[in-house]
């Protein structure tokens, strides 16, 4: 079933590429990020963009436990512990899927997820109450904080180093929660969505991000629509929105796709912070083990860690 909505959701976010292109991305993104996107677009057209249906025929690699931070089914984060005594560096991973249960859930991580697991990272990999499922605003930020605050909490159980560095990686909308917890520091102490002891994010990854809520609820052509969005803020901007935060102590830094219709280059060009964009792939390609794309953020996380790829 998800696999079909997958189907849509690619066909229809291609379908709107133009649209997005034309309006430049989120508050309309410098016209250089546009026509550069635009040669992108164009390049490489014999290469076949990835597929859902790619991803997901795969065989899938398997979580090593299960851990529940709250009682809803959704309220829970699968753990990947290497190989080995550690303790093990590790990130804390979200996923995607236009912050809707019913497109995406955690497992569609799995595969870099296992990557990782595979080069000595360990993942802290959270589901959470989608817009579908009594999540939104608030439900859905309690959510990624609980889940995100027990990695400090407990994650030395599983063999991990919980300290400076704290990497955090997400994909589509779960970029859009990474540069949110990214600066959920910087909330009102008292303030329901920043908890009492909020996670303190050293390195945020966007893979594909959508950062700018209040732009998203203007979209309602894009591959995610509106409707979601305007779910996840309910009007409250500057507390859910990262492009209306205040930054962080985080190092920031995103991963566009030249070829992504869901988050082109021109939505990381607007939020400004860092960003990484490769030439022939799109959004798929982002959390796919054997991309080009995949590749480079794997770099850096090692790279973060003082780990070598010892695979390569």
């Amino acid at each position: 079933m998800k696999r079909a909505i997958f189907a849509g959701l690619f066909l229809g976010a291609v379908a709107v590429a133009g649209c997005a292109g034309q309006a430049g991305g989120p508050r309309a993104a410098d016209a250089a990020a546009d026509a550069a996107h635009a040669a992108e677009m164009t390049a490489d057209v014999g290469k076949p963009l990835m597929t859902w249906d790619d991803l997901l025929s795969r065989p899938k690699p398997m979580p090593d436990a299960t851990v529940r931070y709250g009682a809803d089914a959704l309220q829970v984060v699968d753990v990947w512990k290497p190989a080995g005594p550690g303790p093990h560096p590790a990130v804390v991973m979200i996923h995607g899927g236009c912050w809707q249960t019913g497109i995406a859930e955690r497992d569609i991580m799995n595969w870099i997820a296992g990557d990782l697991r595979s080069h000595g990272v360990g993942v802290w990999n959270i589901e959470y109450r989608g817009v579908d499922r009594g999540g939104g605003y608030p439900g859905t930020y309690l959510d990624v904080g609980a889940a995100a605050d027990l990695f400090a909490l407990r994650g030395r159980e599983y063999g991990f180093k919980t300290g400076a560095p704290v990497v955090v990686i997400g994909h589509s909308a779960g970029g859009h929660l990474t540069l949110w917890l990214a600066r959920r520091w910087g909330l009102a102490k008292g303030d329901a969505l920043r908890g009492d002891k909020p996670l303190k994010v050293d390195l945020a990854i966007s893979q594909g991000g959508l950062p700018d809520l209040r732009a998203q609820t203007t979209l309602p052509d894009h591959g995610c629509g509106a409707d979601a969005a305007v779910q996840m803020a309910r009007g409250e901007f500057a507390r859910t929105s990262p492009t209306e935060m205040p930054k962080g102590r985080a190092r920031e830094l995103q991963f566009n796709n030249a070829r992504d219709s869901i988050a082109p280059p021109s939505f990381g060009a607007a939020y400004g912070a860092e960003m990484v964009t490769t030439a022939g792939e799109g959004h798929a390609e982002l959390i796919a083990p054997d991309t080009i794309s995949w590749g480079k953020q794997r770099a850096v996380i090692l790279k973060a860690f003082g780990l070598k790829d010892a695979k390569k």
